[in-house]
C-alpha cells in the first residue's frame, strides 16, 4: 500500500469512527523508509499475532510489509541473507539464539510478546472421565493398548502435530520408558481435528497441544502431568525426561533491522499482548472464518487503547 493510499483509509476510518477519533498520532513515515519482510509459521496464533501488526503497520505507518510463509528454522536462514526481518513469536529455541544471535550476529531479540506459551500432551475429556487416573505420565503404560493406530503398531499412539514444532516428545518417550511412538498429524488443524474426532466418537488419542490457543474454550482439553520442569533438565535434547516449560514467547528481528530503526521496528518493538488478544483475533480467523486482516481489523477497531501504545513517537 502506498503512502497515499495509507492515509486515505486512516482518515477514512477516522471519519466513520472505526478506529477512534485520534488515528494520526504519528506521521506516517515514507512508505520506502518503511518497509518489513514478515516471517509466518504455520499455526493460526502466530497469524493473529501477524495480521494485528501488518495491520497497524500498512494503515497506521503506512508501512510496505511482505509476508513470507517459512518453517520456524529457515524463518532463522532468512536473517543472514536479509530476506527476514522479523519473527513474531518464537518459542524458545535456545539452539537457534546461539547460532544467529550470539555466533552470526545477524539476529537481535525485540522483547516479549506479553503471551506465556505451554507445550504439553492432552486428552479429550471423555478419557479423563472414564480413565481418571491417565492423567499422570506414570500410568499410560497401562493404556498404551487402548491409543494403538496403524501408524504406531504394538505401541502407543502419541500424535503431534507439524514435524517442524518445537518438539521434544521422541526423547521423552524414550527417556521416560513409555511403550509409545510419535506420529505426525502434519497440521495443528489435523490435531484439532483429531481432538474433535476423539471426543465425539469417544475413541482413545493422546496429542500434543500447546497455549496460548482458542481451542481451549471449544473443548476441556486435559493436560497429562510429565515429571517437573527443573531448569537445565531439557539442556540435551537427547536426554530430557522433564515437562516442556512455561515459555514467554518473544520476538527475534535482524541486526540490519534494528539498527534501521524505521517505524516498523519500533512497532515490533513496542508490540505486546494478551493470550486472550491472541486467541480473540486466532478464533476470528479460524472459526468466524474472516480473512487475516478482517479479524485484524476487527481487534483493531475494538481495542484502540491497546495497540495504540504501540505506535512510535510522533515526530
Amino acid at each position: 500500500m502506498t503512502r497515499i493510499v495509507a492515509l486515505l483509509a486512516a482518515v477514512a476510518l477516522a471519519a466513520t469512527g472505526c478506529i477512534g477519533t485520534k488515528v494520526s498520532e504519528v506521521t506516517p513515515p515514507n512508505a520506502a523508509d518503511c518497509q518489513l519482510n514478515l516471517a509466518i509459521n504455520d499455526w493460526v496464533g502466530y497469524y493473529a499475532d501477524a495480521a494485528v501488526v501488518s495491520y497497524i503497520a500498512e494503515h497506521e505507518l503506512g508501512c510496505i510489509v511482505t509476508q513470507k510463509n517459512l518453517k520456524e528454522e529457515v524463518a532463522w536462514q532468512g536473517f543472514a541473507t536479509g530476506e527476514v526481518d522479523a519473527i513474531l513469536e518464537n518459542w524458545g529455541h535456545d539452539d537457534l539464539k546461539q547460532r544467529y544471535i550470539k555466533e552470526q550476529k545477524v539476529a537481535v531479540e525485540a522483547g516479549w510478546t506479553g503471551n506465556i506459551g505451554q507445550i504439553g500432551w492432552y486428552v479429550p475429556p471423555w478419557m479423563v472421565k472414564k480413565y481418571p487416573d491417565i492423567l499422570d505420565y506414570r500410568n499410560l503404560n497401562k493404556y498404551a493398548k487402548l491409543f494403538r493406530t496403524s501408524e504406531s503398531g504394538q505401541k502407543g499412539q502419541l500424535l503431534d502435530g507439524d514435524p517442524a514444532f518445537v518438539t521434544n516428545d521422541a526423547a521423552l518417550v524414550q527417556n521416560l520408558e513409555l511403550d509409545y511412538k510419535v506420529v505426525y498429524a502434519g497440521s495443528e488443524a489435523a490435531l484439532i481435528q483429531g481432538f474433535r474426532q476423539a471426543e465425539r466418537g469417544k475413541k482413545p488419542m493422546l496429542g500434543y497441544f500447546y497455549e496460548p490457543h482458542w481451542f481451549f474454550s471449544d473443548m476441556k482439553l486435559a493436560h497429562v502431568k510429565l515429571p517437573p520442569y527443573e531448569t537445565g533438565c531439557d539442556a540435551d535434547p537427547q536426554k530430557v525426561d522433564c515437562d516442556y516449560p512455561e515459555l514467554k514467547l518473544d520476538k527475534i528481528v535482524s541486526a540490519e533491522f534494528a539498527e534501521d530503526d524505521n517505524a516498523a521496528y519500533q512497532l515490533i518493538k513496542k508490540f505486546r499482548w494478551t493470550n486472550d488478544d491472541q486467541n480473540e483475533v486466532a478464533r476470528s480467523i479460524a472459526v468466524d472464518g474472516l480473512s487475516n486482516e478482517e479479524a485484524a481489523k476487527k481487534w483493531v477497531e475494538a481495542h484502540p487503547d491497546a495497540w495504540r501504545t504501540w505506535l512510535p513517537p510522533r515526530s
